[in-house]
């Protein structure tokens, strides 16, 4: 288990160990029950005092992640806090124990491919919805004219067909972009990794909303970052916060999901969006704009992406097609521009040497057809029935004390519960019914909130989306009710 320690962080020495042992653990990087090193051990592997190693044990053990017995040890106690099944444990391969790891956190893959009957935990888009039998036609038509494409490598940059009819697509999105500065990525997560990749190394500071997206997260504590939250209101990122922050600390990098805010739902709107540009200018900062799904807008059309107003380089522009279109085909696409696009496209060089062509030929007749213009109208409308059902399943079943944000686009719907209900222990319950959810603790980079969750209404069908937001619902009602009588039971 590596643990980095940054002497220089505003993050105490004892909240970086607690982070990095508890962050271990909930991505099952940690094996039940496997032994951790002695305080003495640790303190002088770390170069830190007892007395920090310490606290930090305490704070583990008082949340349930450890356990430590008289004579003995301290111990991975991931069975009592997640009821896990145990695993079997092989002695043949007990000997890769010792072989250390530089992985922090790897928690947004144990929620993104469940085997639960009612999958809520993902923002995925139900197969049914997508274009699957138009993209099967187009692969067939293209090998049969053009066998050679399975024998060839694509452009590093992407395929320039590809480029071109994206420069299309985000016209209409209104960002005015050249193909030159378009790099195609095996998906927006690599567009994340390449950037941290490149630009992020163990101390600097990258600022992100709190909430926010769970894998972007695992990317950045990958790379040592000292990651910094500012929490996000209806309107997003709350600039006041991050001018405070940004003043003090110099972020090298600032991320954001500023259009249907992955998990809240929430828009930025187009004047706190050039406050942002304007904080990442004086601070000569870079801002990852992330956007999965500003495609799927209830009402109206959302504002154009932050790279529209951005005119000296600081946004690099993310847009994912695995939502809207065909996540097993893995494209997306990342727009920078100066020097930064440069070393960005070294990166994905060293990385893959290029995103697979087959599937960038295929969906590139589509992007500019009429036919992807009548599937986002669908796939809208499909998608607000079912956003419309969930947000009546709670209006009718959601206890007293439940609240949660009405989305006006994308894929899920956010839910605040009392803030004395821990969602991990829910989900617990929610799985003995084999239904799944993201609970907001994925969420959280730093300290966490453990009274929220996410559900997306994207995957599941009306009748599986009734039964799942129910069944929710009939968990937290007892629990919430016998805290209720408690509290209003005679005290003598």
């Amino acid at each position: 288990m590596h643990i980095e320690i940054q002497r220089n962080a505003d993050i105490s020495l004892t909240k970086q160990i607690y982070h990095s042992i508890r962050d271990h653990i909930r991505s099952d990087l940690l094996e039940e029950e496997l032994q951790l090193p002695s305080v003495r051990e640790l303190s002088k592997q770390l170069g830190v005092s007892l007395v920090t190693v310490v606290k930090a044990y305490q704070k583990l053990e008082q949340e349930g992640f450890i356990t430590s017995v008289q004579g003995k040890g301290t111990f991975i106690r991931k069975r009592k806090m997640e009821e896990t099944e145990r695993k079997e444990r092989t002695s043949s391969y007990d000997w890769q124990l010792s072989v250390q790891d530089y992985l922090p956190r790897s928690q947004f893959a144990r929620f993104h491919q469940v085997p639960e009957r009612i999958h809520l935990s993902s923002s995925m888009i139900d197969p049914g919805l997508l274009p699957n039998r138009y993209l099967e036609q187009e692969i067939h038509r293209m090998l049969s004219e053009n066998q050679k494409v399975l024998s060839q490598y694509g452009v590093i940059q992407g395929d320039k067909a590809l480029r071109q009819a994206m420069v299309e697509y985000l016209q209409k999105m209104d960002l005015p972009i050249s193909p030159d500065n378009i790099l195609v990525t095996s998906g927006s997560q690599q567009g994340i990794d390449l950037i941290a990749r490149t630009f992020v190394g163990p101390g600097d500071v990258v600022v992100m909303e709190a909430p926010t997206y769970p894998g972007a997260i695992d990317v950045f504590r990958g790379r040592g970052a000292t990651i910094l939250t500012v929490p996000v209101d209806s309107d997003g990122m709350r600039v006041d916060l991050l001018q405070n922050l940004c003043d003090k600390y110099k972020p090298k990098i600032i991320y954001t999901v500023p259009t249907f805010h992955n998990p809240t739902g929430a828009i930025m709107p187009i004047k706190r969006r050039r406050q942002i540009l304007e904080i990442a200018k004086s601070t000569q900062c870079l801002v990852i704009e992330d956007d999965p799904c500003s495609e799927i807008y209830f009402e109206r059309k959302p504002p154009a992406p932050m790279k529209s107003l951005d005119k000296e380089g600081h946004v690099i522009y993310l847009k994912g097609l695995s939502k809207v279109l065909a996540p097993g085909c893995r494209i997306g696409i990342l727009a920078a521009s100066g020097s930064i696009f440069k070393r960005l496209l070294a990166a994905k060089a060293n990385a893959d040497l290029g995103s697979p062509l087959l599937t960038q030929k295929a969906i590139t007749p589509f992007i500019t057809s009429k036919r992807m213009i009548d599937h986002l109208k669908k796939l809208r409308t499909a998608l607000r029935i079912r956003r419309d059902l969930v947000l009546e399943i709670l209006s009718q079943h959601a206890p007293e004390g439940v609240t949660w944000f009405i989305p006006k686009g994308g894929l899920n719907v956010w839910i605040t519960l009392p803030s004395w209900i821990n969602t991990d222990h829910l989900l617990l319950e929610a799985k003995k019914e084999q239904i799944t959810f993201l609970p907001g603790s994925a969420c959280y980079p730093t300290e966490q909130e453990n009274h929220h969750l996410r559900i997306s209404f994207s995957y599941m069908n009306e009748q599986q989306l009734e039964q799942g937001v129910t069944t929710i619902c009939n968990i937290l009602q007892p629990a919430i009710d016998s805290k209720i009588k408690q509290e209003n039971s005679p005290h003598f």
